[in-house]
């Protein structure tokens, strides 16, 4: 049986005996033929308790955009001319709107990939800026002490828009919704408070009510006045198959119930072998990014089995303290010390991975060299095919599961 894995901007071929395949984690395929502009144009005409876009821009004379970095799937060109439509409609001019890339701690973006993530009408016709983690106005403090301190640009708007794709987050429980918000185009400060509550056993993947950072977010987002959000739902090949729009958080809650019936998958066997891959690009760019991918599919492995992790991380590690970290991921207990002790960001994605690998035999395939590959605790694959074959040979009866977009997928035990 030939699978596609994807892997950066291509995909690898694996041709493996159907009877050693356990299972192929993916989401709904029906959907695939589901017309994306109809999605789109459907969401915002049905907003969710809510006026439809138009009419509340009516009351308003600007509007800030908040949309997706490089580092996300989010096709924002799609959908943007459409809300730039509505906000005409509604009497706000173009040169009374603005698209804010929401960088969190991530790097800024060249010109070009400005152009590529919000496409050329909006590029030709609406101010485009990234956040800047540095340029933070403090609004206030959640009721967990986190400082809201949000990019002033986003402020100072009558109308703000939040947009995403909804998909699980490791700790977050999902993304979309007031993550827009933060950590999107918060500072650093402010990130680092919200997701050191990570460390709550709460935190978790699908966890919404009763996540602490999850809840976090939300509250960020209500100070920072989010009066619309837009969030879509993914398909593996990052086509719109679905979408909800309207009043922040009643959309996103509406938009996850979606997601689940889509993508949360019941896996009764655990496989000797996982092959995980993040989806491409852009969720493998890094190593921060398609660490997602890892904490997701960890457990369907079972004890003392395989993860081959194929993500091309053409980028390298993604951030400067990740990296710093992961030169200690070798040893769990220290790096998990290290972080309770003393919450840093960038550090808390060291530690996850560190958990992972302390419990499992991770193979990564991936752009890093075999040096840096086995300093951070992995061992470097250069080719899955022929390390399946030989693990075939050895044990014929070997089951393996393929996950060819480990970021969207969440596995119930």
């Amino acid at each position: 049986m030939k699978i596609n894995v994807p892997y950066g901007k291509e995909k690898i071929e694996l041709d493996i005996p159907e009877k050693n395949i356990l299972d192929i984690v993916q989401g709904e395929s029906s959907l695939s033929s589901i017309d994306e502009e109809e999605v789109i144009s459907s969401a915002l005409e049905n907003p969710v308790e809510s006026g439809t876009l138009s009419e509340i821009a009516r009351k308003k004379s600007s509007a800030c955009i908040l949309a997706s970095d490089i580092t996300r799937p989010c096709p924002s060109y799609r959908f943007l001319p459409k809300l730039v439509d509505e906000l005409n409609k509604g009497g706000i001019k173009n040169s009374d709107i603005k698209v804010i890339l929401g960088l969190g701690i991530h790097r800024g973006h060249t010109e070009k990939e400005k152009r590529k993530l919000v496409g050329d009408y909006i590029f030709g016709n609406i101010k485009v800026t990234d956040s800047d983690p540095l340029v933070a106005k403090l609004i206030g403090k959640t009721s967990a002490g986190t400082p809201v301190e949000v990019f002033e640009q986003a402020l100072e708007s009558d109308l703000l828009i939040a947009t995403g794709n909804i998909e699980y987050h490791y700790f977050a429980g999902y993304s979309g919704g007031a993550k827009a918000v933060m950590p999107g185009i918060c500072s650093r400060s402010s990130i680092q408070a919200n997701h050191s509550m990570m460390l709550d056993g709460r935190a978790t993947p699908g966890r919404a009510a009763g996540n602490p950072v999850r809840e976090d977010i939300e509250q960020a987002g209500k100070m920072a006045g989010i009066d619309f959000i837009f969030n879509v739902i993914l398909d593996d090949d990052k086509k719109i198959i679905d979408a909800v729009a309207g009043k922040n958080n009643e959309a996103w809650l509406e938009g996850i119930k979606k997601y689940d019936g889509i993508y949360k998958r019941e896996v009764n066997h655990r496989a000797d072998i996982v092959i995980a891959s993040p989806g491409g690009y852009p969720k493998d760019i890094n190593l921060y990014q398609s660490q997602k991918a890892l904490e997701n599919i960890k457990d369907i492995a079972r004890p003392g089995g395989v993860i081959i992790l194929a993500a091309s991380c053409i980028e390298g590690f993604g951030e400067d303290v990740f990296e710093e970290w992961m030169d200690q991921a070798k040893d769990y207990g220290a790096i998990s010390a290290r972080l309770r002790s003393n919450f840093v960001l960038g550090g808390h994605k060291a530690v996850a991975v560190a958990r992972v690998i302390s419990s499992k035999k991770v193979y990564l395939h991936s752009e890093f060299d075999d040096v840096t590959t086995n300093k951070m605790g992995f061992e470097k694959l250069d080719d899955i095919q022929s390390y399946l074959n030989k693990r075939i040979e050895e044990d014929d009866e070997i089951k393996i599961t393929i996950i060819p977009n480990g970021r969207f997928v969440r596995v119930k035990n």
